[in-house]
């Protein structure tokens, strides 16, 4: 997914000590979070972590890169002498922050996933050289990896955290909106189930774990959400980290990962009942049992590649334990760590937690990434610390709330085996739910069970069809016509967004716009389509190309085949035209993409459109698919055509019954088409009028681009 760092950061020191210094206070651990609220990439952990008590610290040494390894990042950590013994739960200072589920792929083989609905970044991990620490009884230290060069920056920060300490700390005001299923909605999480117990009955796999999110609106402070759901549900791995790029609040129960020296265990939880069931009938329930002890044989699988041959053992099994406001079935699997084996191959064995994923494990993230209609961002990955003293301790991020640009999700879900229920799982799933919501003072709308969604086309993805490859790069085509590209500043906007979004790039201002120009200047004809890509790499290539432009025949009437492709291709333009291509071989006509929920999306390469008498009619944008420029020309433009547009969600039936079909896009303008099992309509004289209408006097019209 993307190289290690070739050298070892500067700002992180070869050799510390170890110092703490007793501060006074009485603020509860549980707020430690706002203790570092306004500071520059915060975090804090509340619960068991070290021994019990709070970890919270802010203004680290080195922010991770998006060119860094994280993995081989833990590792990198400086050699700490103790004058005297290291008390009990001693941290000092190391790596703290949150590894994204889609690290996966940096240790095992998976398939592109769906779109991401934030975006988050894989990873957010800063190196901090001193902490806060609450101990188990309550008390405030200041601890630190001391140096000689930080010695006056460390007395300063010692200085600050121990006047605020005496200050104490003030509730900051947040607001979730109420928490809907998003986009694609329960009908998709059916559909994932019943493809998940398919694929089980096949013999592909045991169990996956398959999840949904649910979306609110978001204002305020994503500390005081923290340090709520630390006070009202005491979670034994509560998390909060923020950034830039947002934050994350976790209340997870869950332990993915504890290392002290070469000992090493993990507590998957698999199985749930609400909080007042009778602990005796969960441990008793088969369905929940077997979950958990597939999940256990996994995580001994997964230890076993790192740890000492016959180490690796099961303390106990299944026991009940109450957490994040629901019971949960835990074990332990434990082992020891082959000597030469760092945090980073632990994580290469391990990671994601075999609890979120599903057996075998490998198997289990293809059909995750088949059949999920967005992308895991934080949730599902792991939170928490690599300390030199301390030694590793990662949650599972579950029960995790991510806030991004106004927005809040949480992910919730459960293991999918044979004996699943649909309506059992999806309300295991609200269970889940119900507690940290209800900490955050959110409602969660409809948390019903919910029909069984239409019948639904062929499914788009397949063992030898995948997802497009981000690698590949994101690309704009562009219609030139009489030497002049049309909409070229929104095409190029909608290039820049999709970079910053998808690769994390900040491209240099005109760096498209010259790539544009120089293609133009080369091109041979005066009617060309104008290819501009960018390519991820450290430095993102930008690359520019044109081809003649063929032309349009609008009477031809283009036959449109229902795929159904999960969550869709998302707001971006791929590079990676290969499932697409294959659609279309396969199916003889222009691939149109429906969601697990029976939404039509879009075509292969364009917009899709009903037109009812004077009424145009296409799919809304919520990040499910490409807010297309001529798309947007369009809706701008019904008016002066005589139509009205309208964005409204649509479905096959829906494409069935109109009296006419046209699909849009920048190099074709607007063509006819039909759907492949529907009645045929001679629609082509209302679209040439609609085409004619596109093309107007040329003048550039403001448009939609990616936020």
């Amino acid at each position: 997914m993307r190289p290690a760092p070739q050298v070892r950061p500067a700002e992180i020191p070869r050799r510390a000590r170890y110092e703490r210094t007793r501060l006074a206070g009485d603020v509860p651990a549980e707020h430690a979070a706002l203790l570092v609220a306004d500071d520059a990439a915060p975090f804090a952990l509340t619960g068991a972590w070290a021994g019990g008590g709070a970890i919270a610290g802010s203004a680290p040494l080195y922010v991770a890169r998006p060119d860094d390894d994280p993995f081989v990042l833990l590792d990198v950590q400086p050699r700490v002498d103790v004058a005297d013994a290291a008390p009990a739960g001693a941290v000092g200072g190391g790596w703290f922050g949150v590894l994204g589920y889609r690290l996966g792929a940096l240790a095992e083989p998976v398939p592109p996933p769906p779109p991401a609905p934030g975006p988050l970044p894989p990873a957010a991990l800063a190196f901090h050289d001193h902490v806060l620490r609450a101990d188990g009884d309550g008390a405030w230290w200041f601890e630190a990896l001391w140096t000689p060069e930080r010695a006056a920056a460390l007395a300063e920060r010692r200085d600050l955290l121990a006047a605020r300490l005496r200050a104490g700390v003030q509730p900051r005001v947040f607001r979730v909106g109420t928490l809907r299923p998003a986009p694609s909605g329960i009908a998709a999480h059916r559909a994932a189930i019943a493809g998940c117990r398919e694929r089980i009955a096949a013999g592909d796999l045991f169990q996956a774990n398959l999840t949904m999110r649910l979306e609110g609106s978001w204002s305020g402070s994503a500390a005081g959400l923290a340090a709520t759901l630390a006070h009202e549900l005491r979670p034994e791995h509560g998390a909060f980290v923020a950034g830039a790029w947002g934050a994350v609040a976790s209340a997870s129960p869950e332990l993915f990962l504890r290392r002290s020296g070469r000992a090493v265990h993990s507590e998957p939880i698999k199985g749930t009942a609400s909080a007042d069931a009778d602990p005796a009938a969960l441990a008793a329930s088969a369905k929940d049992r077997a979950e958990n002890v597939m999940i256990v044989d996994l995580m001994r699988n997964d230890l076993g590649r790192v740890c000492e041959y016959g180490s690796v053992t099961v303390p106990w099994l299944a026991r009940p334990r109450a957490g994040a406001g629901v019971l949960g079935l835990v074990s332990r699997v434990a082992g020891t760590l082959r000597a030469g084996v760092g945090d980073g191959d632990l994580l290469r064995a391990t990671f994601p937690p075999g609890s979120v994923t599903g057996a075998p494990k490998i198997e289990a993230m293809r059909v995750i990434a088949e059949l999920e209609t967005t992308a895991r961002e934080a949730y599902t990955g792991a939170i928490g610390y690599a300390s030199p003293l301390a030694g590793l301790e990662l949650n599972v991020a579950i029960r995790t709330f991510e806030i991004h640009a106004g927005r809040v999700r949480i992910g919730v879900g459960g293991g999918i085996t044979m004996a699943s229920d649909p309506d059992g799982e999806l309300a295991e799933s609200f269970l889940k739910a119900a507690p940290p919501a209800r900490a955050a003072g959110a409602a969660i709308g409809d948390a019903r069970p919910g029909a069984s969604a239409a019948p639904l086309p062929p499914p788009a993805l397949a063992r030898t069809r995948t997802r497009p490859d981000p690698a590949g790069g994101v690309f704009e085509t562009i219609r030139v016509a009489g030497g002049a590209p049309r909409f070229l500043l929104a095409h190029l906007a909608r290039l820049r967004a999709s970079a910053a979004q998808v690769y994390g790039a900040t491209l240099a201002p005109g760096i498209l716009e010259d790539a544009a120009e120089q293609a133009l200047r080369a091109g041979a004809a005066r009617d060309l389509r104008l290819n501009v890509v960018v390519t991820p790499a450290a430095e993102p290539a930008v690359t520019a190309t044109t081809r003649p432009l063929s032309p349009v025949d609008h009477g031809r009437v283009l036959r449109l085949v229902p795929w159904m492709l999960p969550g869709g291709l998302g707001a971006h333009k791929w590079r990676d035209r290969r499932l697409l291509d294959e659609l279309a071989r396969i199916g003889d006509g222009v691939p149109l993409l429906v969601d697990a929920d029976g939404a039509v999306l879009e075509a292969a390469w364009a917009s899709v459109w009903t037109l009812s008498g004077e009424v145009l009619t296409t799919a809304p944008l919520d990040g499910r698919l490409l807010p297309g420029v001529t798309r947007a020309r369009l809706l701008a433009r019904a008016a002066a055509l005589g139509l009205e547009a309208r964005e409204e969600p649509l479905t096959l039936g829906a494409l069935r019954s109109a009296p006419a079909l046209l699909l849009t896009s920048s190099l074709r303008g607007a063509v006819p088409a039909l759907l492949a099992d529907a009645p045929r309509h001679d629609a082509r004289p209302a679209v040439r009028a609609i085409a004619a209408g596109l093309l107007g006097d040329g003048a550039p019209e403001p448009v939609p681009v990616l936020p």
